[in-house]
C-alpha cells in the first residue's frame, strides 16, 4: 500500500490498522519484534501526524482563497451595482408610502371639512384623492352647494387640484 493508498483510506480503518499494529507488538514476546513493532507504531505516528499538518495547511490555504473570492464578489461592480438599486427601491418606496399616507390624510381631511357644512353633511359625497388631486363625487343638494364643495377642497392643505363631480339633484 503506497503513502497516497494510505491517506485516502477512511480514518476509522486507519486506526484499526494501528491499533492491530500496537495489538501485535504487546502480543509478541520477543524484544525484535518488539522493537520492529515500536518502530512501525512510531512510524504511523509519525505519517499520521504530517497527514494532519497537510490537512489544516491546506484547510489553511481553502480558507485563505474563500476569503479572497468573497472580498473581490463582494467589491464586485455587480454587487455595488445591485446595491445602489435596492437602495433606489428602498427610496421609492419610501415615497410611495409617504404619497399614500399624504393622499389619505388629504381624503379625511376634505371629508371632515365637507361634514362640517350643514347643506353638505346630509349628502353622500365620496372624497378619493391621488398624488393631492382630489375628485368629488355623488350627490349635491343644489348647484351652490355643489360649487361651496370644491372651494371647501380646495382649501385644505395638500390638495393639488379638485375635480368636481357632484350631481346636482334636487329633494323633490
Amino acid at each position: 500500500m503506497s503513502s497516497k493508498d494510505w491517506f485516502r483510506t477512511p480514518p476509522l480503518l486507519r486506526i484499526a490498522a494501528i491499533t492491530a499494529c500496537i495489538l501485535g507488538a504487546v502480543a509478541c514476546t520477543d524484544r525484535a519484534a518488539n522493537e520492529s513493532a515500536k518502530r512501525q507504531v512510531d512510524a504511523a505516528v509519525d505519517q499520521t501526524g504530517k497527514a494532519a499538518a497537510a490537512a489544516a495547511n491546506k484547510a489553511a490555504e481553502m480558507a485563505e482563497t474563500a476569503r479572497d473570492k468573497t472580498k473581490a464578489f463582494v467589491t464586485s461592480p455587480e454587487v455595488k451595482q445591485d446595491a445602489i438599486a435596492a437602495r433606489e427601491a428602498i427610496k421609492d418606496l419610501g415615497a410611495a408610502t409617504i404619497a399614500t399616507t399624504d393622499d389619505a390624510g388629504v381624503t379625511l381631511a376634505v371629508s371632515a371639512a365637507l361634514a362640517r357644512d350643514p347643506d353638505l353633511s346630509v349628502s353622500r359625497i365620496d372624497v378619493e384623492t391621488r398624488n393631492g388631486a382630489v375628485r368629488l363625487s355623488g350627490p349635491a343638494p343644489s348647484e351652490e352647494a355643489k360649487a361651496r364643495a370644491g372651494d371647501i377642497a380646495k382649501s385644505v392643505k395638500g390638495v393639488v387640484s379638485v375635480d368636481n363631480a357632484l350631481e346636482v339633484r334636487s329633494a323633490g
